[in-house]
């Protein structure tokens, strides 16, 4: 989609870059969808928006979701982010991603205008891509066909049905040693010249590991980390530790070997019975304190509005304001190989940014006035505020 021509400059208000600096009573000028001033000096443009007394921040980022994949969880027909089979290289999460979808300008009205849509299910789900959520259509909406591809890592324990309790996976080496093989098959299949019959799964896998896309794998305790850390030695591959709940106990180790993790939801409660309570609220501080590249996410699609206050809830455990910025921002953009366009608010990046009336962070202060995607103002209005004015209307309770 085309940016708007004119020239745009934002005046007189508080810029959160999203590197960790701020900027007071600034200015940024953008033209053709592209940021080409932001500083303390005035700038002429052919619209002026007074800012004052307002902040604004680089559109936010979800990572690892599935929305517009899926509609309503409840319903099967409406949930597209799975396929059968354990191994589905060849997958494209792009080509299924429904831009009518009514859950996405919730979504935007919180000030998220960028998402990766991630495949769910089996060992190999399939392949991510990044979109911005103002499009017609699925080829308007890409900005990465191809982010990364979903490895989902056995797990070391599994809850026993019948007995309600949990258990060792007795399995977990067979299954790990699968896994090893498969891509061990791919890899000599990528080898051969004419291979036949063609496979188009291991071809698919084959092509990725060529080009070095980043593997996303689906991990969650102490000791399943340091194996997927261990595979992806072994195999020369780019890791990112998706979920990895157990990630602030070896936070030291993935920092030095500069390992990316990409947080489970942390409002939530601890997977282990004998961790703190609030270690998720924690984690994210940890992981800032050891200089690992760690971002923010949430889980499923509907419920993405609310990734800017987990970064509140972790401020309110320790974590700088502007570091929990950069986690749904920058950083979250660096693991999407997208920082050159996007995730800051800087000269020459993207004009994809948003106007709120106070922090971000802060579900009572957070009311999205404006937002702009690649210079084009869009649309901040959704199926919840129509039904919020039409029964408002009715029963005489609208502020």
């Amino acid at each position: 989609m085309k940016s708007d021509t004119a020239s745009v400059t934002l005046r007189g208000g508080t810029f959160h870059i999203g590197n960790g600096e701020i900027i007071h009573d600034g200015h940024l000028l953008f033209k053709n969808g592209k940021i080409t001033y932001i500083g303390t000096e005035e700038q002429s443009a052919d619209r002026i928006i007074d800012v004052s007394d307002q902040h604004v921040y680089p559109g936010l980022i979800a990572i690892n979701t599935n929305l517009g994949l899926t509609e309503v969880d409840a319903v099967r027909a409406t949930r597209d982010f799975q396929e059968v089979g354990q191994y589905n290289p060849h997958l494209r999460a792009l080509i299924a991603y429904n831009t009518d979808s009514e859950i996405i300008p919730t979504i935007r009205s919180n000030g998220i205008l960028l998402a990766e849509i991630a495949p769910r299910g089996g060992i190999i789900s399939g392949q991510s891509t990044v979109v911005q959520l103002d499009a017609w259509n699925w080829e308007d909406a890409v900005i990465c066909d191809t982010a990364a591809f979903h490895l989902n890592w056995p797990a070391l324990y599994r809850y026993n049905r019948a007995e309600q309790r949990t258990e060792i996976n007795k399995d977990y080496a067979s299954q790990v040693r699968k896994i090893d093989e498969y891509f061990s098959e791919a890899s000599a299949y990528g080898k051969m010249e004419h291979p036949y019959p063609v496979n188009l799964k291991l071809k698919a896998l084959s092509s990725l590991l060529k080009k070095e896309t980043p593997v996303f794998v689906h991990v969650n305790d102490e000791k399943a980390i340091r194996d997927v850390v261990q595979f992806g030695k072994k195999k020369g591959l780019p890791i990112v530790l998706t979920g990895a709940s157990d990630a602030w106990k070896i936070a030291d180790e993935l920092a030095e070997k500069k390992i990316p993790v990409i947080l489970g939801p942390t409002q939530s409660l601890p997977r282990n019975v004998d961790t703190d309570i609030d270690q998720p609220f924690k984690t994210p501080k940890i992981l800032q304190e050891a200089g690992v590249l760690w971002c923010f996410s949430h889980s499923g699609s509907w419920d993405q509005r609310n990734l800017p206050f987990q970064g509140g809830q972790a401020v309110a455990f320790g974590l700088d304001q502007e570091a929990a910025l950069t986690g749904m921002t920058l950083s979250t953009a660096k693991i999407l190989n997208i920082d050159q366009a996007y995730g800051t608010l800087e000269k020459g990046k993207s004009a994809t940014l948003v106007i709120s009336d106070g922090n971000i962070l802060d579900p009572p202060t957070s009311i999205i006035l404006q937002a702009f995607i690649d210079g084009r103002e869009i649309d901040l209005d959704n199926k919840q505020k129509k039904l919020y004015r039409k029964y408002g209307e009715k029963y005489n309770i609208l502020r």
